[in-house]
C-alpha cells in the first residue's frame, strides 16, 4: 500500500467503544451477579481498555505501514489479521483478569469472575470492528468520524 492512502483513524473509536463498552457493561452487571460499584468500576475501566485496542486495531495497517512491517513479509508480523486477532487475545485475557481480580464470598458465591463466553465476544467485536464500521459510518454523527 501507498502512505498517502493510509491515515491515522481516531473518531471513530469513541462510538465502536461507547457501543462495545456499554455491552461489556452490560454483560459484567449480569455476570458479577451482586449489587455494589465494583461492577461499574471495572466496567468503566474495560471501555478505556476497549478505547485503547480499538485504537490499534482500526489503525493497524497505518501502524504495520509507517514502521515499514508491512512490506517486509515477515510471516506473523506484517499480517494485517494476525496481529488484530492477536490484540483480540490480549484484549480478552486483560478484561477477564480484570473481572476475576474481585473474591467472592457472600455476594457472589461462584467468584466476580465475568463469562468467558461474555469476554471472547467483546474481543471479537473489536477485532471485527474495522470491517463492520463502514456499516456503521451512515448512522453515526460526521464530528464523530461518521457519515450523517
Amino acid at each position: 500500500m501507498v502512505a498517502e492512502e493510509l491515515s491515522l483513524i481516531i473518531l471513530p473509536v469513541i462510538p465502536l467503544g461507547i457501543l462495545i463498552g456499554l455491552y461489556e457493561l452490560m454483560l459484567i452487571h449480569k455476570d458479577m451477579n451482586f449489587r455494589g460499584s465494583h461492577w461499574l468500576g471495572h466496567g468503566l475501566h474495560s471501555v478505556v481498555t476497549i478505547w485503547i485496542a480499538l485504537l490499534i486495531v482500526m489503525n493497524t495497517e497505518y501502524f504495520l505501514n509507517i514502521t515499514g512491517l508491512l512490506d517486509m513479509n515477515i510471516p506473523l508480523i506484517s499480517n494485517v489479521h494476525v496481529v488484530r486477532v492477536a490484540i483480540g487475545i490480549i484484549l480478552n485475557i486483560k478484561i477477564h483478569a480484570t473481572s476475576a481480580l474481585g473474591k467472592g464470598g457472600q455476594l457472589a458465591s461462584r467468584g466476580l469472575a465475568e463469562h468467558w463466553t461474555h469476554t471472547i465476544i467483546v474481543a471479537a467485536l473489536v477485532v471485527a470492528s474495522p470491517y463492520v464500521w463502514p456499516f456503521v459510518a451512515p448512522m453515526v454523527p460526521s464530528y464523530l468520524g461518521g457519515l450523517a
